[in-house]
């Protein structure tokens, strides 16, 4: 059984995630960064949080799918 907490970090994350694919970066920022503040090593919303910085400063390419290509290890 899920926590509240847990619950809002993962409604949060769900928000996100959905802006994330409509490249809402500001928005989805928003609500990662929220998840992270009631559980600070939530790796999921890290994980997103930074791919919608790098998206914010160098934009995907117009038929971008959502998919996220590392380009380093």
């Amino acid at each position: 059984m899920l926590t509240a907490e847990k619950k809002q970090v993962v409604d949060l994350y769900n928000d996100g995630l959905s802006l994330y694919k409509e490249r809402k970066w500001p928005e989805a920022i928003q609500k990662f960064e929220q998840a992270l503040q009631i559980i600070p090593d939530d790796g999921p919303s890290k994980l997103y949080l930074e791919r919608c910085q790098h998206f914010q400063e160098n934009p995907p390419a117009d038929d971008w799918d959502g998919v996220y290509t590392m380009t380093t290890k």
